[in-house]
């Protein structure tokens, strides 16, 4: 598909929320003795069962750093909280039962309130290819075209090894649209990138159908003027902001993508350009690519960050320097203003796995703080190039492919005086007195583009380093306290065994001689 996305008359016609029903019949697989967490041998696994090509191609879209296993929740979530939030979707999971319960249980505690369906299997069962015939049976059973566009069906860890052949499912089945996708915690670095796994599968799939010819327009009719699509999900205030940003240039805010409904999807691909304000999208990107839509990185955060992504949205539109004045005129005083008006005093460390780490980082040094490490989970791309070079000029360190032993060890070595970062960065902070944020329910929940974002981190960030008397109150209180071992209440001496212990290490010692060893051949 290239050039203009053409429309049927079904732009009037109502869409439901259909309820999810359970796939599969409600019996208790037989347990797996490897995981997510089994890393190489699980990718060997995949790779003798005829998925190498698709082990190569996580590879090249999502590189690992240093390790190879997921430091967050399970990549899977990523994928599911895509589908479970789009309308008339239906989601199922195939893969072990203790997986599945943690990932319909993480999902519903964030709302999202519809069956997953569930596909059990046995040793048998998948081993004969039993599994993939009860997947078929389940799938054709779900597809009722009156309550769904869509069905999502995930293999996780163990199917994937196995190589449950999900490609080998029919497009669609009564007029609705199957994407199968395999999310292995051995190949899927962060559950973000998950998010990309299935946007750029339904991106692919709405492309292929722009390309057969007409479509459903979105449910407002086709804009008036060229849009911007936005990639990366983002607090629900910024999209409209971007959209009064983009105003004067003539332009407006297209959907944000992981979309809310199956024609948005192809609302999105109708646009002039498309803004990577999550840079790791990769997969959604070659889809937009391959339409002819192009790419502008970083986003509307703080003053340089706004004039300089305005600039960049002027020349993907090829639109003249008034024209992009005209919008940084009526933004950059407000967001000035904003920004002078709390100022930050201290030093903050930021790190996360939501892939807007850097942004937020721009947004505290432009608010005054000094902030000199910076650490995302997510990999260094073409769009998030600007952001590190910005942060570097300003003294940052950027480290990409973090770890949780980075973050914690920048957090040692600064000692800043507030730490945002992922839930057991908190708590190492915490323990070590330093005031602490957890960045995806504190930081993440507020805007961050335009006017509105440059005021508002300043309250919370400046409110949670007040609290250091707080925390060295607690900490001396709880001093003598054991930690490891010595954690807990006792009544005499704990029993540690030291003798255990350098047994043990002997052996990961060993372990890791003859990982060495084996690479070298």
């Amino acid at each position: 598909m290239s050039g203009e996305v053409t429309y049927d008359a079904a732009a009037q016609a109502e869409v439901t929320v259909g309820e999810g029903r359970s796939a599969g019949a409600d019996v208790p697989p037989v347990g797996d003795a490897l995981g997510c967490h089994s890393g190489s041998t699980m990718a060997e696994a995949a790779k003798a069962a005829g998925n190498s090509e698709l082990l190569e191609k996580f590879a090249a879209d999502y590189p690992v750093g240093p390790h190879d296993k997921p430091q967050s929740m399970c990549p899977a979530f990523g994928s599911m909280r895509v589908g479970l939030r789009m309308r008339r979707t239906a989601t199922v999971l195939s893969g072990s039962a203790c997986c599945v319960y943690g990932l319909t249980f993480v999902s519903h505690f964030y709302g999202a309130r519809r069956s997953v369906g569930y596909v059990p299997f046995s040793s048998e069962t998948l081993v004969t290819g039993k599994l993939f015939e009860d997947i078929r049976e389940s799938v054709h059973e779900l597809a009722d075209p009156d309550q769904y566009d869509a069905i999502v069906v995930t293999n996780l860890c163990v199917p994937t090894a196995s190589g449950v052949p999900l490609r080998l499912l029919p497009d669609e089945i009564n007029g609705v649209r199957i994407i199968g996708i395999d999310v292995p915690g051995f190949g899927i670095p962060t559950h973000a990138e998950a998010k990309d796994v299935l946007a750029g599968a339904m991106l692919n799939y709405a492309r292929q159908e722009v390309a057969a010819g007409p479509v459903p327009a979105p449910k407002g009719g086709k804009n008036d003027r060229p849009t911007v699509s936005l990639l990366g999900e983002m607090f629900p205030a910024d999209p409209m902001m971007i959209g009064a940003m983009l105003a004067p240039m003539g332009l407006a805010a297209g959907p944000v993508v992981p979309c809310r409904e199956w024609r948005e999807l192809y609302a999105a691909l109708d646009c002039g350009a498309v803004a990577a304000i999550h840079p790791f999208y990769t997969s959604a990107v070659r889809e937009f690519e391959a339409a002819g839509r192009p790419v502008v990185g970083s986003a509307p955060v703080g003053l340089d960050g706004t004039a300089d992504w305005l600039a960049g949205i002027g020349d993907a539109f090829g639109l003249s320097k008034d024209q992009v004045a005209a919008s940084q005129n009526a933004f950059l005083p407000a967001i000035k203003a904003a920004l002078s008006e709390k100022q930050i005093k201290g030093v903050i460390n930021v790190s996360g796995y939501e892939g807007s780490e850097l942004l937020v980082a721009r947004l505290l040094i432009e608010s005054g703080a000094e902030v000199p490490y910076v650490g995302t989970a997510c990999p260094k791309t073409a769009w998030n190039k600007a952001d590190a070079e910005w942060l570097a000029a300003k003294g940052a360190t950027v480290k990409f492919r973090a770890s949780l032993e980075d973050d914690c060890a920048a957090m040692e070595a600064i000692k800043p005086d507030l730490a945002i970062g992922t839930t057991p960065v908190v708590q190492k902070g915490k323990e070590l007195g330093i005031p602490s944020l957890y960045f995806t329910n504190l930081i993440s929940a507020r805007p961050l583009m335009g006017p509105a974002g440059a005021g508002s981190l300043q309250d919370v960030v400046t409110a949670a380093m007040g609290n250091k008397s707080r925390m060295d109150h607690m900490r001396a209180f709880f001093e003598g306290v054991g930690h490891g071992d010595t954690a807990g209440v006792w009544e005499g001496k704990p029993n540690v065994r030291e003798d255990f212990r350098a047994l043990n290490a002997k052996k990961i010692e060993r372990a890791a001689k003859a990982a060495k060893a084996a690479e070298m051949v």
